[in-house]
């Protein structure tokens, strides 16, 4: 195998994978901030390399992965179904609490049908591949998430994209596409690096005025934004007016898998049609229960999603007031700007040795010169924690030169 290496060239296929060194050179300068695994975790303090930190880069928004009831959901699944499902929906894999938690998902989100997915990235890729084919045109936001982007790949659609929320733009291209062609606006309604929100109400005045349909990703507003943590477009009171909404069970709601709502009869086509439905192995038993019982929390405790858009009104308006660019985050996604890939790397290596774990963003995931520390938070952060975490940011931005002590920005 070494001399293989060694004698690689640009026709071999594994020649790209043998000239990567970056990652190694990263490593070799303790500044690799990747796979970091944790050792323990209560959901705000982790364990890494044997260090207790603040976790300021979870998804965990409604604080619910260690809750004790969510617990106790997956164990009591686990005694009644095992551990997994050993087939697709489509075949031997469907469970009657799959079909329950569709319906309530359904009820909850206000819409006619439910179908899930074993993963929130499937559920994009495998319901746009499945909805628009060779003869319809996706236009899609430039900051979408990458399962969106696979999925406009892989639909055979002509995809046309728009500048991220530039609603001048996306009617330039709708004016231009051919009218007698089916199209589909799709865009994150919570944008994961920048934690800002769609602007639902133009999307759904551009949708009517151009015959076209709307299918918004709620991964990041679902459970977190909207009336009860309905997502997006409950935030402008517009869910009647979308007509595909999809979430992941990854972040709110503690778990791992995915979900798209919509009118029946589009349900039920994707759901016969998807390849990543019916060729995938469906949830398993513990990750459908604990959906099911953080699903029931979330309707029940309603003072999380209150505590959680406090939390993040407070953590932007330090933030700012401390001299950070944190860009037009609306979310508990709060982006920390700090500019060039190598000084994000440092900036991240000196905040967890003051404590804090948040992570690193750099290119292609955001533009060059514009790498940055995205930070989220969750229900369960207390005020202390958020003091410590703007304590080590303020210590480490002085550092760094990122802000100077009169709270501006040193790129001001």
């Amino acid at each position: 195998m070494a001399d293989q290496k060694s004698s690689a060239t640009k026709s071999d296929i594994f020649s790209k994978a043998f000239n990567f060194t970056k990652a190694d050179e990263v490593k070799e300068m303790g500044l690799y901030p990747y796979f970091k695994p944790l050792e323990a975790t209560d959901g705000t303090i982790v364990e890494i390399e044997g260090k207790k930190v603040i976790m300021a880069g979870s998804n965990n928004y409604l604080g619910l992965t260690n809750d004790p009831r969510t617990i106790k959901a997956a164990q009591d699944a686990l005694t009644k179904y095992g551990t997994g499902c050993t087939g697709s929906r489509y075949l031997n894999g469907t469970l009657d609490s799959h079909l329950e938690l569709e319906e309530k998902l359904a009820e909850f989100m206000g819409k006619e049908g439910c179908v899930l997915f074993s993963t929130g990235y499937q559920t994009n890729e495998g319901s746009i591949q499945t909805i628009a084919g060779r003869n319809d045109i996706i236009f899609s936001d430039k900051d979408n998430h990458a399962c969106i982007v696979v999925g406009t790949l892989v639909s055979n659609a002509k995809t046309m994209r728009y500048q991220h929320n530039d609603m001048g733009q996306l009617r330039k291209l709708l004016e231009r596409a051919d009218p007698d062609a089916g199209k589909i606006i799709v865009t994150d309604g919570v944008f994961s690096m920048s934690g800002t929100l769609a602007n639902v109400p133009e999307l759904v005045k551009l949708a009517k005025e151009f015959n076209a349909r709307l299918y918004l990703d709620d991964a990041h507003a679902v459970g977190v934004v909207g009336e009860g943590g309905r997502g997006s477009a409950s935030v402008f009171g517009l869910t009647d007016e979308v007509d595909l909404i999809s979430g992941t069970f990854s972040k709110s709601f503690a778990s791992l898998g995915g979900f798209l709502v919509g009118d029946k009869p589009v349900i039920e086509y994707i759901r016969h049609n998807s390849p990543a439905h019916i060729f995938s192995a469906s949830m398993p038993p513990a990750n459908v229960a604990t959906v099911l019982k953080a699903l029931e929390i979330l309707q029940e405790e309603t003072w999380r999603l209150e505590r959680l858009e406090e939390i993040a009104n407070y953590m932007r308006k330090e933030l700012r007031g401390l001299g950070f660019n944190v860009w037009s985050s609306q979310s508990p996604i709060i982006p920390v700007v700090i500019g060039e890939m190598m000084d994000c790397f440092k900036f991240w290596k000196d905040l967890f040795e003051e404590g804090v774990y948040a992570n690193a963003v750099v290119p292609p995931a955001v533009p060059k010169g514009q790498s940055l520390l995205r930070t989220s938070y969750m229900a369960s952060h207390t005020d202390e924690h958020l003091d410590q975490i703007l304590e080590a940011f303020r210590k480490v931005g002085l550092k760094h030169g990122v802000i100077d002590r009169n709270g501006h920005s040193a790129a001001e």
